[in-house]
């Protein structure tokens, strides 16, 4: 879900309190043994080997000079054509010969920042919401397609210092000026342009989709409806934990998507005013098929998709997370990079994707832990 979504995390994407970076990121690869790897041999990797081939299926679509990750640390497209190919030969849902698929086409590699190998994973869901196709007394909060008139600017394309960084805006005069902001798209300034895609019953379900970036509306006549991530206003996002923790409504130690809810259902007529801001404002589109749709354009696999810094890491490539679940338990599974986010920032950041409903919803609002990652380079590229 391009949550750029914007929604990186969760947890930190509400309260925006990781680690202060006091250096530009800077990723580092160290090569390491499947032996090295805790858990390596309990995990399913069938599972795995699914979301993997469907990033398979776009990646070799693309040339094959093109290189992956930042200074082509992932090598090039015709270095994992071979992988690819031989996902066919793997029997399906038959976890040690996807274990021995890995083992033999990859090579794995600890991930470090500055040399530092530790980092931050949260994770994120796909919501669900009540919503019906005309507005009512009921269904009062619309969520918007993307409009005409908004302008996003790879920044990276005029200068390589800029790549990764991204604009938004409409164009006034000649000139780039902001779009409207959360407050002001609320108050009506998007009414009567015919962008309304959905009207749900609960603004506050409406501001967490805008975070997760994509969900399920259940409609009053009984269907159901998917949506997407489209495209956001350009304005930055402001964490409304953040400002909880601030104005010392919530302890940090007590801070979880939970706890803002219940802030927001205890206090009505404080809530919209917190919820403003945060300026950013997310636009949707419907899906058909499959979904919720990552960054990279193919369907997310809960608890095996991740989304990563694409400053660092390119889509598609497998990674081994090592880092724990709430509650402590180990989280040591592969992950394929399928997704990004505006809270995910760094070289060894992640965000799992938990999936849809209420246990993926209260694993993903309480997910804040540190841990590990490790990529999976085909052996057909250069050793670091």
């Amino acid at each position: 879900m391009v949550r750029a979504t914007l929604a990186g995390g969760v947890l930190l994407a509400l309260m925006a309190c990781g680690p202060m970076v006091d250096a530009p990121a800077a990723i580092g690869l160290t090569p390491t043994s499947y032996d090295a790897l805790a858990g390596w041999r309990d995990d399913r990797h069938a599972e795995a080997l699914v979301a993997f081939a469907r990033s398979c299926e776009r990646l070799i679509r693309l040339a094959d000079d093109r290189t992956l990750g930042a200074d082509g640390i992932a090598g090039t497209v015709a270095e994992w054509r071979p992988p690819c190919d031989a996902i066919g030969t793997v029997p399906a849902g038959d976890d040690s010969a996807a274990r021995g698929y890995f083992e033999f086409w990859f090579a794995p590699f600890e991930i470090s920042d500055r040399g530092r190998t530790n980092g931050l994973f949260t994770g994120y869901y796909e919501a669900s919401l009540d919503g019906a196709r005309a507005p009512s007394a009921r269904f009062s909060t619309p969520l918007h397609a993307r409009p005409a008139n908004l302008v996003t600017v790879d920044l990276g394309v005029f200068r390589d210092e800029f790549k990764g960084e991204r604009i938004a805006g409409r164009v006034i005069d000649g000139r780039l000026m902001p779009f409207h902001d959360r407050a002001t798209i609320d108050a009506g300034a998007l009414d009567g342009d015919d962008l309304e895609v959905v009207w749900v019953d609960d603004p506050v379900d409406a501001f967490f989709l805008h975070i997760q970036g994509s969900g399920r509306i259940a409609l009053a006549d009984g269907s159901e409806l998917r949506v997407g991530y489209a495209a956001q206003n350009g304005h930055a996002y402001t964490a409304v934990g953040r400002i909880l923790i601030a104005d010392g409504e919530v302890t940090r130690e007590a801070m979880s998507m939970q706890a803002i809810r219940s802030w927001l259902a205890a206090n009505p007529d404080r809530a919209r005013d917190l919820m403003h801001r945060n300026r950013s404002y997310v636009f949707f589109t419907v899906l058909d098929g499959d979904g919720p749709l990552g960054s990279e354009g193919v369907a997310l696999t809960p608890g095996r998709s991740l989304a990563v810094d694409r400053r660092f890491l390119p889509m598609s490539v497998p990674l081994w997370l090592d880092s724990t679940m709430p509650g402590e338990q180990p989280l040591r599974r592969l992950m394929i990079a399928q997704d990004t986010g505006g809270a995910i920032k760094g070289a060894v950041r992640g965000d799992l994707f938990w999936g849809h409903g209420e246990d993926a919803a209260d694993i993903a609002g309480r997910m804040k832990a540190r841990g590990r990652y490790y990529l999976l380079l085909p052996r057909t590229v250069p050793a670091f």
